[in-house]
């Protein structure tokens, strides 16, 4: 490093001073990333809320809009948050306080909004100045015992107000009403759940503190989701993703058939996955059926109104239901996969990944401490009461000297305090009374009160030294909540359902994610490729690049795989409906798939799963391969059958019957059993025939009892029985005899 810059000096410059750039970043972004994580995006274990949602709810109980009070307008709220407790934008105060009242982004409403608070289709809030909301039950829980010392205040940003840290939350809103949010270098995603199971699994917790999440799942076998859908993993992977805090939930739309009368149909989706916004939805599939990748799909019709009702309608009656919905949840939003990782506050200060056992662990603890403060609070309160209540008996006993000490003494205080030893709050209390109140000054009265407080008393000391009495009123506060909750409400009714994925066929689904058309493949010489629309009889019609003529053309269907072998011995798999269109001379097969320099194309034709082919190489050697094992699905291909040059893969013919024709280069032709070939699915394969010099000329496979045929230049048919081939009847790999009379001069069966 060269010598250290400073500012150019001008006028006051005293307090300038140079600083390293990188630490002063470094600190900075450091605290901006704390910030962050603590004060906007992470929620606290305990109540589930982040800071923004907290002093929403807060400032709305600090107002006075509890569930039985009138609305207020949205505008006034916004406006006493940001102003009391939250010197942020109004309008991102407003977006996070109406999503806490969207039935369909929180399972259980925080707020009750009056008004237009936006809705599934994705569009936005009224206005704040037009809506008006008020808290919920769930809100009013989250809050219960705020004024009892139950959690601690801190001051708010400009010091004239006081907050709370943390919610008494005794609703288990983190995992009730789920959370997401990103931070600098985390995030979190945690889905809704049903809070009657929520609670089921905390009343087992406080029995068995050292419940596994396996036991726990029994409680709560998923997340519950606002808008409903159905959870499609298996029990598994839902124990593995609460173990350990990370993983996702498989979310499909709820579907059932509607039928139309003579054999006709249609699917009427009810319930779409959460967060998926609906008029995007419908969206998304109008384009690809536009876009003819949902070949089964006839229409989409949205006929939703309150409740959702979207209409798919199959192009034909005998469309498979199930199929065309798993192909629409392969395309679509239909299917969506929730995250799950729940980093969150632990202990409202440190970011961390927490197993749902850890999580319902942490929430037990804050309401017993919310318990044990709110005890203190109220023990406190009962023993100020009792203090004033003992100076009033005093007060009531001596009546007439308390009111002649009033009125003729300058300073009643000092003077009653010595005369009855009375502490000050007593004495206040006693002065501080009002005459009226004199009539009411009955022993009877304040003794029965006085007894009252005291069993109170002993009953909260009981309580406060015994950690099974806490755990018990815990339990107690847990089953209210449940009560409330439960799954016979309609609030508290679980709305997500779980079910395996149907067993499908994975190639009907491909086949039916593609329009099915008929193309004719075309192949030149050079190894172009191309597919024409429509089956072409005539391929004299075709052109090619100067230089380049025919090698194979053969109809086919866009639903079809292609398979192309070279003659390196590799088989390389392309769809029918990927093939270049038939404009141009189409594209060389060398860019669509790794084919060597030194390979040519031996042949292609459609994939037939059932079919068996035997593979051939120059030298005579041979195996049969079934075609499925032909199939690749990369494009690298696949190696079939070992060859080194000079050597080559020559033939390849469909296998049929029960025996093997070999006619050799030499014009000596072999017939043998099929069954002397071997199956398999790669190798260099075994002789066929034995040569002196040269190699094959073609093979074919046929039944013997149908005869040996082939057809001479001319276009003359020829067949042999099985008798008058029994000369050149012999074993695999022998030398064979000369071709019979008649055979043609190529060698070949075909002319």
């Amino acid at each position: 490093m060269g010598q250290e810059i400073l500012p150019p000096s001008g006028g006051d410059d005293d307090h300038i001073q140079p600083v390293d750039l990188k630490a002063a970043l470094e600190q900075r972004y450091l605290a901006y990333a704390l910030s962050t994580i603590m004060h906007r995006a992470l929620p606290d274990v305990r109540d589930g809320l982040k800071p923004v949602h907290r002093r929403i709810v807060y400032a709305m109980n600090e107002m006075g809009l509890r569930p039985n009070s009138a609305f207020r307008k949205c505008a006034k709220i916004v406006g006493e948050v940001m102003g009391n407790y939250h010197p942020h934008g109004d309008q991102s105060i407003y977006d996070a306080l109406a999503r806490l009242a969207q039935d369909f982004s929180q399972r259980y409403t925080l707020v009750n909004g009056q008004g237009n608070f936006g809705n599934i289709d994705g569009d936005s809030p009224a206005a704040m100045r037009y809506t008006e909301s008020k808290m919920t039950a769930v809100s009013e829980l989250l809050l219960e015992g705020i004024d009892q010392d139950a959690v601690d205040f801190r001051d708010t940003y400009d010091e004239s107000n006081s907050e709370p840290v943390v919610l008494p939350g005794a609703f288990p809103n983190l995992l009730a009403n789920g959370s997401s949010g990103i931070a600098v270098g985390m995030a979190t995603s945690i889905p809704s759940h049903n809070a009657h199971e929520l609670c089921d699994a905390a009343l087992h917790l406080i029995k068995h503190p050292d419940a596994t999440v396996e036991k726990l799942v029994e409680f709560i076998p998923g997340p519950d989701f606002p808008t409903g859908g159905i959870i499609i993993d298996s029990r598994d992977s839902i124990i593995e993703s609460y173990r350990t805090g990370r993983g996702g939930f498989r979310v499909r739309a709820k579907w059932q058939t509607e039928d139309l009368g003579r054999g006709g149909y249609q699917i009427v989706i009810t319930e779409i996955p959460f967060q998926v916004q609906k008029s995007r939805l419908i969206e998304k599939i109008a384009e690809l059926l536009i876009a003819r990748k949902l070949p089964l799909l006839e229409d989409i019709r949205d006929e939703s109104a309150e409740d959702i009702r979207v209409v798919l309608v199959p192009k034909t009656r005998s469309v498979d239901p199930t199929i065309l919905m798993e192909s629409m949840f392969k395309l679509t939003e239909l299917e969506s996969r929730f995250p799950l990782n729940m980093n969150v506050l632990s202990m409202g200060r440190i970011p961390r990944v927490m197993a749902l056992n850890e999580v319902l662990k942490e929430w037990l603890d804050h309401r017993r401490e919310v318990l044990q403060r709110r005890s203190r609070f109220r023990l406190a309160a009962i023993d100020r009461r009792l203090e004033i209540l003992s100076g009033l008996l005093v007060a009531y006993l001596n009546i007439d000297e308390v009111i002649r000490i009033i009125r003729e003494e300058d300073e009643p205080k000092p003077v009653m305090m010595a005369r009855w030893d009375l502490t000050d709050n007593q004495v206040e209390a006693i002065l501080n009374m009002r005459l009226r109140a004199l009539r009411k000054l009955e022993e009877f009265e304040i003794r029965k009160e006085f007894d009252g407080l005291t069993k109170e008393k002993g009953e909260i000391e009981a309580l406060l030294s015994s950690d099974d009495k806490q755990w018990q009123t815990v339990a107690w506060e847990i089953g209210e909540v449940k009560k409330k909750f439960a799954k016979a409400t309609e609030v508290g009714r679980r709305r997500t359902q779980f079910a395996d994925a149907p067993e499908t066929d994975e190639e009907a689904i491909q086949q039916a994610m593609i329009e099915k058309e008929p193309i004719t493949v075309v192949i030149s010489e050079k190894g172009w490729i191309r597919a024409l629309k429509g089956h072409i009889a005539d391929t004299a019609t075709l052109t090619f690049k100067e230089g380049d003529g025919l090698k194979i053309a053969f109809p086919a269907q866009t639903t079809d795989k292609i398979l192309i072998v070279t003659t390196g011995g590799k088989a390389f798999t392309l769809g029918g409906d990927k093939l270049p269109g038939g404009r141009g001379h189409g594209e060389p097969l060398r860019i669509i798939v790794d084919m060597d320099n030194d390979q040519a194309v031996l042949t292609a034709f459609v994939h037939e799963p059932s079919r068996k082919q035997l593979i051939v190489s120059t030298a005579g050697n041979g195996f049969v391969v079934p075609e499925a094992e032909l199939v690749a699905n990369t494009r690298k291909g696949k190696q079939i059958m070992n060859v080194g040059l000079p050597e080559e893969t020559q033939l390849l013919v469909p296998v049929s019957g029960d025996h093997v024709a070999v006619v050799g280069e030499n014009r000596k032709l072999l017939v043998f059993p099929l069954a002397q070939v071997p199956e398999m699915s790669r190798g260099k394969g075994v002789r066929l025939q034995r040569y002196k010099d040269g190699g094959i000329s073609d093979v074919r496979c046929f039944a013997i009892s149908d005869g040996l045929i082939w057809v001479d230049s001319a276009g003359r048919t020829f067949t042999k029985n099985k008798d008058e081939l029994a000369e050149w009847l012999a074993d695999r790999a022998t030398a064979g005899r000369t071709v019979p009379k008649g055979f043609p001069r190529s060698g070949k069966f075909a002319g």
